[in-house]
């Protein structure tokens, strides 16, 4: 049996250490699972299993500790900006410019109420009280991103003795993630809210909202103005965005192109966005019924993927699919949603674009695009590397700041997180292909946080009772709940009353705001429609990069 008392006792064994993550990893993960009253942890539960093994003395050496906590964090804020980059700055709509600003007025509070605390319950001359503090802070807001940009930061401000904030966290998580859903639920009662009557509100608003998803039309010319001119000049001059995939003239069913000439009589294919379809029909002629099954030549729908690399970043206009290949692309399916097929859209890898034409000709399509679903199967690892490499480097510059100890960085967190949601929004202009199928992306987002959270509890769970149950454990947890609740309760308010939003969608944006997907989980609990989705996808990428951000802000500007 010594041999595997050795193995559980030797630090300085590979087998040891990696037994000891298996270990921490496994267990947290499965205890995540376990629901309390419809609410779990999830896998922030490493944390807490990780801590109990460096309690009991199951650890490893602290070099090795720190490199899998840091290169984890890189790994899971990296894969985050990849997820959020796309809609990033499409989230800063017209709605959405009100929810992000209410978003950051939230997070402001955080801090505001976090040194409210600090100053009224803790001793200021003690120079690790508000690391800790800070610490609360991220576990009241349920972000472990934040908590790692702030561990990050603490190590270029303290030389040696580094505050080990995750005991702070563990103390306020579990309280947060109560106590976010909790405040909603008060500033239901706040503003005197009735589900049913916010059910019926967002009813009425989709009956009423037009919107940009593809619109299939059948149309006869009437307008004896057309008759003569060309598909391009009847685009111009009706100002509206529209594909025509087939048209049947004289008994003759074609695939027009911009060149084409209408005639009265014509019955057209249309495609459009829903909310010119109005327009359109008014323009051109009445909606009529028409069989397409008769044809001179058989042509045939088809999706088509797009897994060429060539193709990335290249816009519908510049491709020419009806001149040179003589099929139309009616609409474009990205992250599972329609798309309308503008001139001006950019192909993407992973894009499945549907197109009309003659057999063979879509065919011809489909061999330039790629369409082979293998491709998509292997994660494109050189681009997430190479945006790990920029993003380290860019997080490494110093900026010198007047009053600062030290220059700033955005460091391993912030440079990596910026790489990255710039590199998803614009990396095919760099012919970067940045698609990734959400299972890898979420395969890998997830590895990265366990390693973190793995880490940090190890590191943390040596002097995790001293500073919790002998210290001031007690404080951080009412810290914590302060910290959690007051801003929702403001927030919430102030966005019902004075901005009048739907209670659902603002139980998303609180939600998306701590970045909380157990709130959000909630908020489907009670809405059958897709309010809080889109309330927690608005904010969500702004509120994750402010988080990161305003971490290490506050360590580099209050710790030092």
């Amino acid at each position: 049996m010594d041999w595997l008392i050795h193995l559980f006792t030797d630090n300085d064994s590979v087998a040891h250490i990696v037994l000891l993550y298996s270990l921490v990893i496994a267990i947290g993960v499965l205890l995540g699972k376990v629901k309390v009253g419809g609410i779990s942890l999830g896998v922030t539960f490493v944390l807490f299993a990780g801590i109990v093994a460096g309690h009991i003395g199951f650890t490893a050496p602290l070099q090795t500790l720190s490199f899998l906590q840091e290169f984890g964090l890189v790994l899971f804020v990296f894969m985050i900006g990849m997820q959020v980059g796309p809609g990033f700055f499409e989230s800063f709509g017209k709605e959405g410019v009100t929810m992000n600003w209410m978003a950051t007025i939230l997070i402001l509070l955080n801090i505001l109420v976090m040194f409210g605390c600090y100053y009224a319950f803790f001793d200021t001359s003690d120079p690790h009280n508000l690391p800790m503090l800070v610490g609360t802070l991220y576990g009241a807001v349920t972000n472990t991103p934040g908590l790692g940009a702030a561990t990050e930061a603490l190590s270029n401000v303290f030389t040696d003795n580094i505050p080990q904030i995750a005991s702070g966290y563990a103390c306020a998580y579990p309280l947060g993630v109560l106590g976010i859903i909790g405040a909603t639920i008060l500033v239901r009662y706040i503003c005197r809210i009735r589900l049913t009557k916010e059910e019926e509100n967002l009813s009425e608003l989709e009956e009423a909202n037009t919107n940009t998803k593809p619109y299939r039309l059948k149309l006869k010319v009437t307008n004896q103005y057309l008759s003569g001119k060309t598909m391009l000049q009847v685009r111009n001059f009706l100002n509206r965005n529209f594909v025509c995939s087939r048209m049947l003239h004289d008994g003759h069913v074609s695939i027009p192109t911009s060149q084409t000439v209408l005639h009265e009589g014509d019955v057209l294919n249309v495609v459009c966005a829903e909310a010119d379809a109005e327009a359109i029909i008014a323009f051109i002629g009445p909606e009529v019924e028409i069989d397409w099954g008769v044809q001179d030549q058989p042509y045939v729908n088809k999706r088509i993927l797009i897994t060429n690399p060539n193709i990335n970043g290249k816009t519908l206009g510049k491709m020419h699919f009806s001149s040179a290949y003589g099929v139309n692309v009616t609409r474009v399916t990205r992250q599972g949603m329609d798309i309308f097929a503008s001139a001006s859209l950019p192909l993407q890898v992973g894009d499945r674009i549907m197109v009309v034409g003659p057999a063979d000709a879509v065919d011809h399509v489909a061999e330039k695009m790629g369409n082979s679903i293998r491709r998509l199967d292997a994660p494109n690892i050189a681009t997430i590397f190479i945006g790990i490499i920029v993003g380290i480097i860019f997080g490494s510059i110093p900026f010198a700041i007047p009053g600062m100890p030290v220059p700033l960085r955005l460091g391993i967190a912030g440079g990596p997180l910026i790489i990255a949601i710039l590199i998803g929004r614009y990396g095919y202009k760099v012919h970067l292909v940045t698609y990734t199928t959400t299972s890898a992306n979420m395969m890998l987002r997830e590895i990265g946080l366990v390693l973190f959270l793995a880490s940090v509890g190890i590191k943390a769970g040596a002097g995790f009772w001293n500073t919790v149950v002998d210290g001031d454990g007690l404080l951080y947890v009412l810290s914590g709940f302060l910290i959690t609740v007051i801003p929702i309760i403001v927030i919430g308010t102030i966005a019902r009353k004075r901005h009048h939003l739907n209670y659902f969608t603002l139980m998303g944006m609180l939600a998306g705001t701590y970045t909380d997907p157990p709130a959000l989980a909630y908020a489907n609990s009670v809405c059958s429609k897709e309010a809080p989705a889109v309330g927690y996808s608005t904010v969500y990428p702004l509120s994750m990069f402010l988080r990161i951000f305003t971490a290490q802000i506050i360590v580099l500007f209050f710790c030092g």
